[in-house]
């Protein structure tokens, strides 16, 4: 048997978190459920469990990012892993989960989730350090 491909185990990822939550899209009302599911876990989840579920939840995270936003996966030139929306922005969806899991709901996946419709109508900011 071959081995799953990428795109598959991230998909295969979001649809076991979704089953999980028991819902049946991947849309804002989801990342909604998303957010309270992790403040209700940061507190019980051991250290050693915490990359696995930044891995999984992040993987919900960018399946709502793909189908709500219209993104698709993809690997930025650091080889990083996260959401491409409109061939110019490219999203962490990892990284958003952890930053809640860790710091709590300051760093919402909610709120992040909101802001994408504004922060796709803008360009995305030039580095100017090497």
């Amino acid at each position: 048997m071959p081995d799953e491909s990428p795109l598959a185990a991230l998909q295969n990822a979001a649809e076991a978190v979704r089953h999980q939550l028991r819902l049946n899209t991947y849309d804002a009302a989801a990342v909604q459920r998303l957010d309270e599911f992790i403040e209700v876990q940061r507190p019980i989840i051991k250290d050693n469990e915490r990359e696995g579920v930044i891995k999984a939840l992040g993987c919900f995270l960018g399946q709502c990012m793909v189908q709500t936003y219209g993104g698709t996966w993809a690997q930025n030139p650091q080889g990083v892993t996260g959401v491409g929306i409109g061939e110019v922005h490219f999203f962490n969806p990892f990284y958003r989960v952890g930053e809640q899991l860790v710091k709590g709901s300051a760093h919402s996946v909610t709120a992040f989730f909101a802001s994408l419709p504004e922060r796709m109508a803008n360009p995305p900011a030039r580095k100017t350090w090497i």
